[in-house]
């Protein structure tokens, strides 16, 4: 069987993104984030296919989704029928799927039948391309692997940016659900930790310091209360060990929401 690498020409490199998706009511809502959804997408060649690492799939092990047509998963609760009602038809594309099990020479990468599309993915993605009528496939984030090795796993998967692959991480740089401020849910504003946090991490993703955001528990306390559990802040690290020295970043969606959360997104690369 050919593999991408034998069958899809090259294309010029392909950006990497990392999306702060926030609430998954942005899928449904008209606000600035989703306004800045839809405005990277325009700087961006319309991909031949996307892969998304989402906080949202946690497995043991690692997996990539290989069905011909993920379902749109509705994975959260207490959200207006609205949000339920939203589907997402993107096809999968089963043959990127075993390209990035085939790349993956230190990772044993299974193939899943089972997962589909999570919010993570489909509630940014949908406003990227409303058509849904690019393929989209899901990496899961192992929760037994260290940061570091989440780093060297998404090296191994840089060609797919010279094959008209779209990568995006999608999660939220500071996300702290228990420390929200309910009362502020739908205002700009962040605890002094959450924006001294973001404001380093903004800082070390522009100096190219790829170790010190690996080893971002050492950072102190405002790192600390930011990520207090890795997932949302993991696929970062999947974009960052995607970039090439010197790449333009660009920063957007860079906002506190409602004390312990920000919405800040990054793309690499022209």
């Amino acid at each position: 069987m050919k593999m991408i690498n034998e069958t899809m020409e090259n294309t010029p490199k392909m950006p990497v993104l990392f999306l702060g998706h926030g609430s998954p009511m942005n899928a449904i809502e008209e606000n600035e984030f989703v306004q800045g959804f839809r405005h990277i997408s325009s700087e961006i060649e319309i991909p031949k296919a996307i892969l998304v690492i989402s906080a949202h799939w946690e497995t043991k092990g690692t997996q990539v989704t290989a069905m011909e047509n993920p379902a749109t998963i509705h994975d959260f609760g207490g959200f207006p029928k609205a949000l339920y009602d939203i589907q997402y038809p993107a096809p999968g594309m089963p043959q990127l799927a075993r390209e990035v099990k085939s790349m993956a020479k230190n990772t044993e990468v299974s193939l899943d039948e089972k997962w589909g599309l999570d919010h993570g993915a489909w509630t940014v993605i949908r406003h990227m391309y409303p058509q849904a009528n690019i393929p989209v496939i899901q990496l899961s984030l192992d929760y037994y692997k260290k940061p570091q090795q989440h780093y060297e796993l998404a090296k191994e998967l840089y060609e797919l940016r010279h094959k008209g692959i779209l990568i995006v991480g999608s999660g939220n740089l500071v996300h702290n659900l228990r420390m929200v401020h309910w009362q502020k849910l739908n205002e700009n504003y962040g605890y002094d930790w959450a924006n001294e946090a973001n404001d380093k991490m903004k800082q070390l993703i522009l100096d190219g310091n790829h170790q010190a955001l690996i080893n971002y528990s050492k950072l102190g306390k405002a790192f600390e209360l930011s990520i207090p559990t890795p997932e949302h802040y993991l696929p970062l690290l999947y974009a960052l060990a995607l970039q090439d020295n010197k790449e333009e970043i660009k920063i957007f969606n860079d906002e506190p929401v409602a004390g312990s959360l920000t919405m800040t997104s990054v793309k690499i690369g022209a």
